[in-house]
């Protein structure tokens, strides 16, 4: 499941909507899809976030960044949450059973605090320098990525600058998988990056294996 993971975004997507860039996304590939917009209205999120869960059921694991009440509404398999958004057991207790929940973190101790407190999964980020999530905090980089592996039982995957060329180096420091942004959003054909992303991933894990 956690193979390649894309996070929408609309600025980004060369005029693209959310639904569009997560058909061609899943076309070619992708795992988990991201729903990440901090502008929409509710209603707006809402409704495309039901567009975006009909894309990707049964054929990839949608998530919805922050709005959990999103999440719900829309049938999502899961929600993001970042340091500052609702506390993980909160999210727990409101959710339905196998609902996934993923957490944001820069370092060990939040990774451990996110796996203690319930977290499926933790994002670690940004793994390195990225323009495309302006609300990025300080660089990562390999070694500390490295250190959270190996703190925690549950799935990692790393995003912030991550492309082709890296993520090999990030599959063999112990990642589950790889979230990305302008690397398949912004591409020329979405679905031929997301299916070469992915390619990449499958490559480097049975290396590693």
């Amino acid at each position: 499941m956690y193979g390649l993971y894309v996070v929408t975004d609309e600025k980004l997507s060369h005029g693209l909507s959310h639904t569009e860039i997560t058909r061609r996304a899943v076309a070619g590939g992708a795992e988990m899809m991201q729903l990440r917009d901090k502008e929409k209205s509710s209603r707006e999120l809402y409704e495309t976030a039901c567009e975006m869960r009909e894309i990707c059921r049964e054929r990839a694991v949608f998530i919805v960044n922050d709005r959990l009440d999103i999440a719900l509404a829309s049938g999502a398999d899961g929600v993001h949450l970042g340091q500052d958004d609702l506390p993980v057991p909160k999210a727990r207790r409101l959710s339905p059973e196998n609902f996934l929940i993923g957490v944001s973190v820069g370092s060990v101790r939040e990774a451990v605090a996110a796996e203690t407190a319930g977290a499926d999964y933790v994002s670690v980020s940004p793994v390195f320098a990225t323009r495309s999530k302006t609300d990025a905090r300080k660089v990562c980089g390999i070694t500390a990525l490295r250190e959270i592996r190996a703190a925690v039982h549950c799935s990692v995957i790393g995003i912030g600058g991550v492309n082709s060329g890296n993520t090999p180096e990030l599959i063999a420091a112990g990642l589950d998988g790889v979230a990305v942004i302008s690397a398949v959003v912004s591409a020329p054909d979405i679905t031929e990056a997301a299916s070469c992303l992915a390619t990449v991933i499958q490559k480097a894990k049975g290396k590693r294996s």
